[in-house]
């Protein structure tokens, strides 16, 4: 009998194919695999379908106990990488953002004068819990529920079909600016900023090369989707942008319109590359081990890349306000990365779920990250505000059946 795992594992000899993958039950699963023929299956694609047999029995055992508050795999939603997509949703998706950057915000106008649109609500959030979404406790369950609920403003306030992609750090590491995902056509995120020699790069203090020089862009975006696009909240203190226009409040919650401005940037992203990422996924037993090595903390010896694959996912190609750890989701490459480093945390938790589903980091070797000690992480809740009704902290590390169920989604 076919099962998903088995099906899944035969799909390199599919590649590009539409693949209808059978579950165990015998019936027919409402999971399609389709992949870009351009893209080979790295080390990490390959750990994941190597995993899914894992991830079936984790969800037979949720079934049989009655715990997966009727999330099933037949029924999970698929989030699917960029440039496994057709052109025609790849554009839905852009389509959707520009839908939400027109609809008016449901965020305080008084606190936050400067969200001019429902996109910006998400920025106002981030711009102002950053701390919190980056301590030890938040920074996977609460950025899953971040995504997710960004997710359902695509799909219920703007018409979206699909889910939130993510990308592949591999796949555009070799020329990122003629990705699917950076070249500036219809079907990408935008292209690269024009060039502006006032910006040098993000600096790395504390490792070598202790900065991500840049790669020829800083300047405004003028190619492609999001050329158009107004940045209004920030720039704060954190900005790595040059010669941004100051906003008009100290916190950066003022409106202060410009335009969206990157830097795409090779050296960023070859500290993503699938050999760093598979080393991260393979070589970490514990959750602190995977925790300081997402991070780059230590940084690793003899690495020209030494970034870590949280911090070399972020600047991609971001310079402002993407490059500002505090709005950085105004540039909507931000969900492709962090939606990235769930699908990482998912692959790495289901290898041995019992003890890494729930398992928080309590070691940060550079302190590079606010940390919580003193806290019972079950008694820690999830408060999205005007985003989201808040949810206790593990029901955000669950994918399949968490939230109590609203979360029922995998990645392939």
């Amino acid at each position: 009998m076919l099962t998903i795992g088995s099906a899944l594992l035969l799909l390199p000899l599919l590649t590009g194919a539409r693949a209808a993958v059978l579950p165990s039950g015998g019936y027919s699963s409402k999971i399609e695999i389709v992949r870009n023929p351009v893209y080979p299956l790295d080390v990490v694609d390959k750990l994941e379908e190597a995993t899914m047999p894992k991830v079936e029995a984790y969800m037979a055992e949720k079934i049989a106990a009655g715990k997966n508050n009727k999330c099933t795999l037949e029924t999970a939603a698929v989030r699917r990488e960029w440039s496994d997509l057709s052109e025609t949703q790849r554009q839905e998706y852009v389509a959707a953002i520009n839908c939400l950057t027109k609809l008016p915000p449901k965020s305080d106008k008084t606190r936050f004068p400067g969200a001019l649109s429902r996109y910006d609500d998400f920025v106002a959030y981030h711009m102002t819990h950053a701390m919190q979404l980056h301590d030890n406790m938040h920074l996977f369950g609460a950025h899953k529920y971040y995504v997710w609920l960004f997710e359902e403003a695509l799909r219920n306030e703007c018409g979206y079909t699909g889910y939130q992609p993510y990308m592949n750090y591999d796949r555009y590491s070799k020329d990122p600016f003629n990705s699917p995902l950076l070249n500036g056509n219809a079907s990408s995120l935008g292209g690269n900023g024009e060039p502006d020699p006032a910006y040098k790069g993000v600096l790395q203090p504390g490792r070598t090369p202790n900065i991500i020089k840049s790669g020829g862009g800083g300047g405004c975006v003028t190619k492609g989707p999001f050329s158009d696009m107004v940045v209004s909240l920030g720039p704060t203190s954190m900005s790595t942008g040059a010669n941004l226009p100051k906003n008009p409040k100290s916190d950066g919650t003022g409106s202060n319109p410009r335009c969206l401005r990157r830097d795409v940037n090779r050296d960023a992203i070859m500290g993503a590359t699938a050999d760093r990422v598979f080393s991260l996924l393979n070589d970490n037993d514990n959750m602190d081990d995977f925790y300081n090595q997402l991070l780059g903390t230590p940084p690793p010896k003899n690495d020209p890349y030494p970034w870590g694959v949280h911090t070399a996912g972020h600047y991609v190609a971001a310079v402002d306000p993407g490059g500002d750890p505090f709005t950085s989701p105004g540039d909507p490459l931000f969900y492709f990365h962090h939606t990235a480093l769930d699908r990482l945390w998912w692959i790495w938790s289901m290898q041995d779920p019992d003890k890494r589903l729930y398992a928080i980091p309590f070691v940060n070797t550079n302190m590079t990250m606010p940390m919580k000690r003193a806290v019972d992480p079950h008694n820690v809740t999830v408060d999205m505000e005007w985003l989201g009704p808040p949810i206790k902290l593990f029901e955000s590390h669950d994918q399949l059946g968490g939230n109590n169920g609203a979360f029922c989604y995998i990645y392939v």
